[in-house]
């Protein structure tokens, strides 16, 4: 095995208190940062006085920087992971750096961090013990409507990310497709305008009516209750 080492850690969401000495450590012991925005990622570092070489790694780099990536790991350099919130690979850039450095026999640790999925979920109290986490929805109406279709008999909470600029249309077909069921939408976590709309979905899409939204948004649906 390499003696160069892969970790996957885990970044804030929003407030930038929220990480783990174990991670500060990590970061500031590794070779280098690999980032999905370093500009992001460089602010993180600055706050807790770290200075570490950054790469960019994103969806659009992935390929490429993943050959290059793995040629230092197998250099016996240690490459710590970091998206711009969260846990990589969790609707972020990363799964394939990983399964390289696992093909190429190459230690990977996780270094666990604050998550959406999870925080929303403790405080919506419609988790009841089980949940699936989708992600982002389709972004055309019709697709959408077909992936709510297929999870609609499921009895477990639902988690879904989704962007401000489709929620209310996303909220609509949820209601549409999967009936009136309780929810919550949950608008940017751990950050200054933190926002947590409860209630059925149509008490939620009312008190959307008139107003914009903006931020980071996970979206939690009780599951069906049949």
């Amino acid at each position: 095995m390499s003696s160069g080492r892969l970790f996957i850690v885990g970044t804030p969401i929003g407030n930038m208190e929220d990480i783990t000495l174990r991670a500060l450590r990590v970061l500031r012991d590794s070779s280098l940062v690999a980032a999905e925005d370093t500009r992001h990622t460089g602010m993180l570092l600055a706050r807790h006085s770290i200075r570490k070489p950054l790469v960019s790694y994103h969806e659009f780099n992935e390929a490429k920087r993943t050959a290059e990536l793995l040629k230092e790991l197998q250099q016996g350099r240690s490459i710590a992971l970091v998206s711009d919130a969260g846990m990589p690979t969790v609707s972020d850039p990363g799964q394939r750096l990983i399964r390289a450095a696992i093909d190429a026999g190459i230690a990977v640790e996780v270094i666990p961090g604050v998550s959406a999925i999870t925080m929303a979920l403790t405080g919506s109290g419609l988790g009841g013990g089980h949940f699936m986490f989708y992600g982002f929805l389709p972004h055309k109406s019709g697709q959408r409507r077909n992936a709510l279709t297929r999870l609609a008999p499921l009895p477990y909470a639902l988690v879904f990310f989704e962007s401000p600029y489709r929620l209310v249309k996303s909220l609509q077909d949820m209601h549409d497709q999967l009936g009136n069921r309780r929810a919550v939408v949950a608008r940017e976590l751990t950050k200054k305008f933190e926002e947590i709309l409860r209630g059925d979905l149509a008490a939620i899409l009312k008190k959307l009516e008139n107003r914009s939204v903006k931020g980071e948004i996970t979206v939690i649906v009780e599951g069906c209750r049949e």
